[in-house]
């Protein structure tokens, strides 16, 4: 490595307090340039069957229902980002099975920040209510939830591979 290649680099870890914490803006969208994130999506199901997502509107998906997840930390379990997660996005406590059910390769088309993620599909069941507002009526809301009989047309594109465990035909 030359040696001003090497200083570059030191100087970026000086912006990085502890990745186990997450990383500035500035640093996460570079390195998710340069590698796949690992991601956990939590498949929530009720006892209808029914599939719990959450709506999402940002500069990089736009507006979409998706599968609630995170992008694993560094030397996180992904145990720990799912219950983080459901904290997060839901407010709420699950309960989760041992391993995922699916492992997916997600492409986020014409774009490098955020555009590729190794996704591991988690089976969760609900321990706590909801905390986060309930989509009811209306257009939907950023961070808003609503259970699914099946997989919406207005699903987040890089999670269409999901849709056969949203369908209400599909029990784990």
């Amino acid at each position: 490595m030359s040696k001003s290649l090497n200083k570059l680099l030191l100087e970026i870890e000086h912006y990085i307090d502890d990745p186990r914490e997450g990383l500035t803006e500035e640093i996460f969208y570079f390195i998710s340039k340069l590698t796949p994130l690992v991601n956990v999506d939590l498949l929530i199901k009720n006892e209808l069957n029914e599939t719990l997502l959450t709506w999402r509107d940002d500069k990089f998906y736009g507006p979409a229902w998706h599968i609630p997840g995170g992008i694993i930390r560094f030397r996180e379990k992904f145990d720990s980002r799912i219950l983080k997660v459901a904290r997060k996005e839901l407010g709420a406590e699950v309960t989760h099975e041992e391993h995922p059910i699916a492992i997916r390769e997600l492409f986020a088309k014409g774009r490098d920040i955020r555009g590729h993620f190794i996704s591991l599909l988690c089976p969760c069941r609900l321990k706590t209510s909801i905390k986060a507002d309930q989509f009811l009526e209306g257009k939907p809301k950023h961070g808003q939830w609503a259970w699914h009989k099946n997989a919406p047309d207005n699903l987040l594109a890089n999670q269409l591979t999901f849709s056969k465990y949203i369908n209400e035909d599909f029990k784990y």
